[in-house]
């Protein structure tokens, strides 16, 4: 489904420029009404788990012990409502080839706004990650969501989240 299908209302030509696929192939992430299931599931060495998040009372998948924590700072924070982990790719061509990107987690606020959060810490962005979370930012600006480029949480502030 092209962005820009969705975006009619939009005068920026920047929602044109990216396509999302949802998981399931449904027209869009409905994060506060129904479950969603991982888009992507990656291969190799990780810490890769399912968090019970309270707030909704399901599991949400993350892939590392720092995509956890944020889990944990999301479902303490009384503005969230719903968190799903990697519900859709984003595609879009960066005038040399085609990329794709599968944000961490999309979050749906109690006002009804929406979120979409990428989780790394700040010595491992390399050039195309910061290249991924740019095309991100641009694509939920033209759509009307937030972005945020997260990174290591405070340990002091983990450790206590983590014992309560």
């Amino acid at each position: 489904m092209a962005v820009g299908e969705l975006a009619d209302p939009y005068t920026d030509p920047v929602p044109g420029a990216f396509d999302l696929a949802f998981y399931g192939g449904g027209a869009g992430p409905q994060v506060a009404q129904g479950q969603l299931e991982r888009a992507v599931s990656k291969g190799g060495e990780s810490f890769a788990g399912w968090y019970y998040v309270v707030t909704s009372g399901e599991h949400v998948g993350y892939e590392s012990w720092l995509e956890r924590d944020r889990l944990i700072l999301l479902d303490a924070d009384p503005e969230v409502v719903r968190i799903a982990s990697q519900p859709f790719w984003l595609h879009w061509h960066d005038g040399r080839r085609k990329q794709r990107h599968a944000p961490d987690y999309f979050v749906r606020l109690a006002d009804g706004r929406c979120g979409v959060v990428d989780v790394r810490a700040g010595d491992r962005i390399d050039e195309a990650a910061a290249e991924s979370f740019a095309a991100t930012e641009r694509a939920c600006a033209a759509v009307g969501w937030e972005f945020a480029r997260v990174g290591i949480p405070d340990p002091m502030l983990m450790a206590n989240m983590r014992w309560l």
